[in-house]
């Protein structure tokens, strides 16, 4: 039963931030091409550095995500606790895997209960916010770019497939290579590659996952969020203040190099 719910939260875990990522990152994207056809824009960047403005609208998005992922945690505090006074456990000095589910005295169909306190639930929690904020801050860069390449919504489908094959990806190996071996190879290496490691990395954790594997595979997603920033921010200097060109992935590789 213990695997059965580590395969449950690991999953849950990796959808949820998928989709937090694809609909937070697609507030950005909107909002950036809706600044640029009502020509709003130009007044912008006006008073504000383009990078700075990116920042702007990817950190204050952010917040709604975090604040959304907050009250999430303080209900699933609640309940938790309450779980843990129900059953006589304390939960505040408890260690993961180290309750007694035999002295609950409790019938067998609350073993699911027991075993779900066994789990590192404070671990889970922690990480998901650091890989969603790692895993946020990567797309959203990305989905900031697009939409300053484009005049309207529908020409961001062209751009779309190279952002969304890498989390379907993730989401792929999660489900199929993490579950049967999470400690294997592929799992090992799909963790450690920033476009999919948000994913990944929070499907093993639930499995037991050494130290030095989740310190390496967040340093190399920091490194990456810095070099993916400064890219995006290349592309929407320019892009903001593009109008009436269909912008293509030649005309982006000129405006890196401008």
């Amino acid at each position: 039963m213990a695997n059965y719910l580590r395969m449950f939260f690991g999953g849950a875990a990796g959808y949820l931030l998928m989709m937090f990522i694809i609909i937070y990152g697609n507030m950005v994207m909107r909002s950036v091409i809706e600044e640029k056809t009502n020509r709003i824009i130009e007044i912008i960047v006006s008073s504000v550095k383009p990078i700075q403005l990116m920042l702007g609208k990817v950190l204050g998005t952010s917040l709604a995500g975090i604040t959304q992922f907050t009250v999430w945690v303080i209900l699933g505090g609640i309940l938790y606790t309450i779980a843990g006074l129900y059953f006589g456990i304390d939960l505040m000095n408890a260690q993961p895997g180290q309750i007694d589910t035999h002295q609950l005295n409790i019938p067998e169909v609350n073993q699911l209960v027991a075993d779900v306190l066994n789990l590192p639930i404070f671990s889970l929690i922690v990480y998901f916010l650091i890989y969603f904020l790692g895993g946020y801050f990567l797309y959203s860069a990305i989905y900031a770019s697009i939409g300053a390449a484009v005049d309207s919504e529908t020409d961001t489908q062209q751009f779309m497939l190279p952002v969304i094959i890498p989390l379907m990806l993730g989401i792929y190996v999660g489900f199929f290579a993490v579950i049967e071996n999470p400690h294997g190879t592929v799992s090992t290496i799909f963790s450690m590659i920033p476009l999919t490691s948000p994913i990944v990395m929070l499907m093993r954790i639930p499995f037991g996952v050494p130290w030095w594997e989740i310190s390496l595979s967040i340093l190399i997603l920091l490194l990456t969020n810095t070099a993916v920033v400064w890219i995006a921010a290349k592309i929407y200097r320019v892009g903001i203040l593009m109008y009436g060109k269909k912008a293509s992935y030649k005309e982006i590789y000129k405006w890196l190099k401008y």
